[in-house]
Protein backbone atom coordinates (compact mmCIF):
# COMPACT_ATOMS: atom_id res chain seq x y z
CA UNK A 1 0.00 0.00 0.00
CA UNK A 2 1.10 3.67 -0.64
CA UNK A 3 0.74 6.67 1.23
CA UNK A 4 1.36 9.96 -0.07
CA UNK A 5 1.80 13.83 1.78
CA UNK A 6 2.03 16.41 0.19
CA UNK A 7 2.49 20.41 1.33
CA UNK A 8 1.90 21.94 -2.07
CA UNK A 9 4.14 25.13 -2.59
CA UNK A 10 5.04 26.28 0.64
CA UNK A 11 6.79 25.49 3.13
CA UNK A 12 6.03 23.25 5.64
CA UNK A 13 8.57 21.73 7.82
CA UNK A 14 6.86 19.95 10.40
CA UNK A 15 4.88 17.91 8.10
CA UNK A 16 7.51 16.67 6.06
CA UNK A 17 9.34 15.77 9.29
CA UNK A 18 6.25 14.11 10.55
CA UNK A 19 5.89 12.44 7.30
CA UNK A 20 9.73 10.81 7.97
CA UNK A 21 9.77 10.09 11.91
CA UNK A 22 9.99 6.88 13.03
CA UNK A 23 6.63 6.82 15.08
CA UNK A 24 4.80 7.62 12.09
CA UNK A 25 7.11 5.22 9.39
CA UNK A 26 5.52 2.56 12.50
CA UNK A 27 2.37 3.49 12.23
CA UNK A 28 1.97 3.17 8.38
CA UNK A 29 3.75 -0.32 8.86
CA UNK A 30 1.02 -1.14 11.00
CA UNK A 31 -1.90 -0.12 8.88
CA UNK A 32 0.16 -2.30 6.47
CA UNK A 33 1.88 0.30 3.98
CA UNK A 34 5.04 -0.26 2.40
CA UNK A 35 5.69 2.58 0.19
CA UNK A 36 6.00 6.48 1.12
CA UNK A 37 5.96 9.18 -1.10
CA UNK A 38 6.29 12.97 0.22
CA UNK A 39 6.02 16.31 -1.92
CA UNK A 40 7.90 18.48 0.20
CA UNK A 41 7.66 21.65 -1.29
CA UNK A 42 10.50 23.99 -0.31
CA UNK A 43 10.87 22.58 3.36
CA UNK A 44 14.61 21.27 4.16
CA UNK A 45 15.62 17.94 4.03
CA UNK A 46 18.34 18.82 6.32
CA UNK A 47 16.47 19.23 9.37
CA UNK A 48 15.95 15.40 9.48
CA UNK A 49 19.39 14.22 8.48
CA UNK A 50 18.35 13.39 5.11
CA UNK A 51 20.97 14.59 2.11
CA UNK A 52 19.87 16.64 -0.31
CA UNK A 53 20.35 15.51 -3.73
CA UNK A 54 18.29 17.78 -6.42
CA UNK A 55 14.42 17.23 -7.08
CA UNK A 56 14.30 13.45 -5.88
CA UNK A 57 15.83 11.86 -2.89
CA UNK A 58 14.53 7.67 -2.33
CA UNK A 59 15.54 5.95 0.77
CA UNK A 60 14.26 3.49 3.51
CA UNK A 61 13.53 3.34 6.37
CA UNK A 62 12.12 1.56 9.03
CA UNK A 63 10.44 -0.98 6.51
CA UNK A 64 9.38 1.59 4.13
CA UNK A 65 10.51 3.08 0.98
CA UNK A 66 10.59 6.60 1.07
CA UNK A 67 10.17 8.95 -2.11
CA UNK A 68 11.00 12.53 -1.58
CA UNK A 69 10.93 15.10 -3.93
CA UNK A 70 9.83 19.07 -4.04
CA UNK A 71 7.61 19.64 -6.89
CA UNK A 72 5.75 17.97 -10.49
CA UNK A 73 3.72 19.79 -12.74
CA UNK A 74 1.07 17.41 -11.14
CA UNK A 75 0.01 15.50 -8.48
CA UNK A 76 -2.41 13.66 -9.72
CA UNK A 77 -1.00 10.32 -10.22
CA UNK A 78 0.48 10.31 -6.78
CA UNK A 79 -3.19 10.70 -5.60
CA UNK A 80 -4.88 8.12 -7.99
CA UNK A 81 -1.79 5.42 -6.71
CA UNK A 82 -2.46 6.14 -3.23
CA UNK A 83 -4.58 4.03 -0.84
CA UNK A 84 -4.32 7.08 1.35
CA UNK A 85 -3.35 11.21 1.18
CA UNK A 86 -2.11 13.56 3.55
CA UNK A 87 -2.11 16.85 3.24
CA UNK A 88 -1.88 20.29 3.67
CA UNK A 89 -5.03 22.22 4.02
CA UNK A 90 -5.10 23.73 0.32
CA UNK A 91 -8.59 23.53 -0.89
CA UNK A 92 -7.53 22.43 -4.27
CA UNK A 93 -5.18 19.82 -3.23
CA UNK A 94 -8.46 18.80 -0.38
CA UNK A 95 -10.99 18.85 -3.56
CA UNK A 96 -9.08 16.78 -5.47
CA UNK A 97 -8.37 13.99 -3.24
CA UNK A 98 -12.02 13.62 -1.98
CA UNK A 99 -13.16 13.79 -5.77
CA UNK A 100 -10.60 10.73 -6.40
CA UNK A 101 -12.50 9.70 -3.19
CA UNK A 102 -9.10 8.85 -1.23
CA UNK A 103 -8.83 8.32 2.41
CA UNK A 104 -7.83 12.15 3.64
CA UNK A 105 -5.80 13.38 6.55
CA UNK A 106 -5.32 16.91 6.93
CA UNK A 107 -2.82 18.76 8.86
CA UNK A 108 -3.53 23.00 8.27
CA UNK A 109 -0.38 24.70 9.14
CA UNK A 110 -0.39 26.87 11.49
CA UNK A 111 1.73 29.18 10.50
CA UNK A 112 0.07 31.05 8.13
CA UNK A 113 -1.79 34.45 8.51
CA UNK A 114 -5.58 33.84 8.85
CA UNK A 115 -7.17 29.94 10.00
CA UNK A 116 -8.88 29.38 6.50
CA UNK A 117 -7.06 26.28 6.45
CA UNK A 118 -8.26 25.29 10.09
CA UNK A 119 -11.76 26.01 9.27
CA UNK A 120 -12.12 24.21 5.89
CA UNK A 121 -10.34 21.49 7.22
CA UNK A 122 -12.60 21.61 10.36
CA UNK A 123 -16.11 21.96 8.56
CA UNK A 124 -14.73 19.21 5.96
CA UNK A 125 -13.80 16.82 9.12
CA UNK A 126 -17.31 17.55 10.82
CA UNK A 127 -18.74 16.55 7.46
CA UNK A 128 -17.35 13.21 7.78
CA UNK A 129 -15.24 13.62 4.73
CA UNK A 130 -12.08 13.68 5.80
CA UNK A 131 -9.88 13.33 9.19
CA UNK A 132 -7.72 16.17 10.62
CA UNK A 133 -4.55 16.28 12.54
CA UNK A 134 -1.78 18.36 13.71
CA UNK A 135 2.22 17.40 12.37
CA UNK A 136 2.80 16.62 16.04
CA UNK A 137 -0.41 14.35 16.03
CA UNK A 138 -0.07 12.83 12.97
CA UNK A 139 1.53 9.44 13.72
CA UNK A 140 -1.26 9.18 16.92
CA UNK A 141 -3.87 9.94 13.84
CA UNK A 142 -3.08 7.56 11.46
CA UNK A 143 -3.28 4.55 14.35
CA UNK A 144 -6.67 5.81 14.82
CA UNK A 145 -8.02 7.13 11.46
CA UNK A 146 -10.82 4.50 10.37
CA UNK A 147 -11.28 4.56 6.65
CA UNK A 148 -14.32 2.87 6.97
CA UNK A 149 -16.16 5.75 8.75
CA UNK A 150 -15.24 7.86 5.96
CA UNK A 151 -18.19 9.50 4.43
CA UNK A 152 -18.29 9.61 0.18
CA UNK A 153 -17.62 13.07 -1.09
CA UNK A 154 -20.54 13.85 -3.48
CA UNK A 155 -19.79 14.05 -7.08
CA UNK A 156 -19.85 17.10 -9.26
CA UNK A 157 -23.20 18.07 -10.29
CA UNK A 158 -22.92 21.36 -12.56
CA UNK A 159 -26.68 22.07 -12.96
CA UNK A 160 -26.88 22.86 -8.90
CA UNK A 161 -24.96 25.94 -9.75
CA UNK A 162 -26.40 26.77 -12.93
CA UNK A 163 -29.52 26.57 -11.55
CA UNK A 164 -28.10 29.21 -8.38
CA UNK A 165 -26.90 31.41 -11.59
CA UNK A 166 -30.62 31.48 -13.67
CA UNK A 167 -32.48 32.55 -10.15
CA UNK A 168 -29.55 35.25 -9.39
CA UNK A 169 -30.85 36.34 -12.90
CA UNK A 170 -33.99 36.13 -13.06
CA UNK A 171 -34.46 32.89 -15.42
CA UNK A 172 -36.29 31.22 -12.85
Amino acid sequence: MIAFVTVGSTTFDPLVEAAVSDEFLEALLDKGFKRLIVQRGRSDLKLKGIPESGNSVTLHRRGIDIELWKYKPSLRTEMEMSNLVISHAGSGTIIEALRLHKPLIVVPNPTLLDDHQQELAQALDGLGYLKTSTASDLARTLSTFDTEKIVTFPPIDGSRFARLVDEEVGYQ
